[in-house]
């Protein structure tokens, strides 16, 4: 993404309280319970003090109970209750070491240590209650030392105090650490969720995007199939023909147009600059300026309509001719249905006609229908067809479609094989099998262009 999500401190703060409460909760109960149970050893190891003892301890350990059960009521933290407790625990602590003997000293240290330690592995909080924690540790030391202690400074110090020292400071930072990584991690958690929210909202906005465009795509299709003529116009026209078309997208580059004038059939096969959106463009300028020419300017030559309609093709084009690549490949064929004559002309697309088992190829400008550098007018080809005869024309998108067991074009050859193979036979089994013959090469791959191809037999 590129907008860099920032979650703000309280958020992350309510969601650290939020998520770290309950376990406080419960570590502070059983702080309390362990504080009361722990009365039980000073009652047998230090039986002289066994009442000041219980004392402190049950002082500390009302007050954690009468801040956890009126939580709501006073709004004080968990983490403050749990402070409450800690210092009053290190506190109660400094004051029975300070009535000890060496002996009691050194095995209680253990005991002070383990709070310590225990605070560092179960609480997070603050830095600034480990520190004033620590701080109430070593003043409240001091004060019962020198209030109660029989002991020597260095007795005190090397039999314990420094040694408690040194643990309260790892637990700082200990507690800070593990504070620290708690936030980070509910940080990147809340990041990690709001990323997804955005990212949900914008796979919602691009999947309505889709939708609108693939609405305006299928909109445009039945535009673009209601301009096209349909495959009946040719059967009027020709009883033994068909129309493959099988567009790559929604919307086609390629199109084909068919009139009748004069007992003259005109028909075009054309493929216009991409495909989609781009190619559909371009086929309804194509479509729509050969009916003006024919039906309104009553042009009736194959040549003479082409150089109007690329004169056409690049008027339209509202970018300069220097960056201009609008145009088609296109044959347009005039059968003169009384003599069977054929007069054709062509930019870029050959054609075929089977004849008795041959293939004749009927040659093209090596031009497009568009803007060219080296453009000249298009050339007049006539031909006498023979009853019988097929004739082809088509689009490069059946050769080139990539597919087979290598993954490789289909190709001119074997296109020309199954003209060969499949000719002499009904037009409509000749769709089914030119269809059936590039769905099975093609598989699982994508289809590369439009296809498109007609055939009819001159009877």
């Amino acid at each position: 993404m590129s907008e860099v999500i920032s979650i703000p401190k309280e958020v992350v703060e309510k969601e650290f309280y939020r998520s770290t409460e309950k376990f406080h909760v419960i570590a502070g109960w059983v702080g309390v319970i362990l504080n009361l149970v722990w009365f039980i050893g000073d009652y047998f190891v230090l039986p002289d003090h066994w009442i000041p003892f219980l004392i402190f301890r049950a002082c500390v350990s009302g007050i954690t109970v009468l801040l956890l059960l009126s939580k709501k009521l006073t709004g004080f933290s968990i983490y403050t209750i749990c402070f409450v407790l800690v210092l009053g625990i290190a506190v109660q602590n400094a004051y029975m070491w300070s009535v000890m003997d060496l002996a009691h000293l050194q095995k209680h240290t253990f005991a002070y240590m383990a709070l310590f330690i225990g605070v560092g592995m179960l609480i997070l909080w603050d830095i600034w209650y480990s520190i004033i924690i620590v701080i109430a540790t070593i003043i409240s030391n001091v004060i019962f030392y020198k209030i109660f202690s029989p002991l020597t400074v260095d007795e005190f110090l090397i039999n314990g105090g420094l040694l408690i020292l040194t643990v309260a400071i790892f637990c700082i930072f200990l507690i800070r650490t593990r504070y620290n990584l708690t936030v980070s991690e509910i940080r990147s958690r809340l990041e990690l969720e709001q990323s997804k929210h955005i990212i949900e909202e914008e796979r919602n906005v691009i999947q309505q995007k889709n939708r609108e465009i693939t609405d305006s795509l299928n909109y445009a299709s039945r535009i673009q199939k209601a301009v096209i003529p349909a495959e009946s116009e040719f059967s009027k026209a020709f009883p033994e023909s068909f129309v493959l078309f099988k567009p790559r997208d929604i919307v086609s580059g390629d199109f084909y147009w068919i009139t009748e004038i004069d007992n003259k059939v005109y028909y075009a096969t054309a493929d216009c600059t991409g495909h989609g959106v781009p190619g559909g463009f371009v086929t309804m300028l194509g479509l729509s300026f050969l009916e003006e020419i024919f039906l309104i300017s009553n042009i009736r030559k194959p040549d003479e309509a082409l150089n109007i309609l690329r004169e056409k093709i690049i008027n339209s084009s509202k970018t300069s001719h220097e960056n201009s690549q609008d145009g088609m490949d296109i044959t347009l064929c005039c059968i003169d249905k009384k003599t069977n004559k054929l007069s054709y002309a062509s930019a870029n697309n050959s054609f075929f006609i089977l004849r008795n088992n041959e293939i004749i190829e009927m040659k093209a400008d090596k031009q497009p229908c568009g803007l060219f550098f080296k453009s000249r007018p298009f050339t007049l080809h006539e031909t006498q067809l023979q009853k019988g005869d097929c004739v082809y024309t088509f689009t490069d998108g059946y050769a080139d479609q990539f597919g087979g067991p290598n993954g490789k074009k289909y190709m001119y050859k074997q296109f020309e094989d199954m003209l060969l193979k499949s000719h002499t036979k009904d037009f409509a089994l000749q769709k089914q099998i030119f269809e059936r013959e590039i769905d099975n090469w093609k598989g699982n791959l994508e289809q590369v262009d439009d296809i498109l191809m007609i055939g009819l037999r001159i009877s």
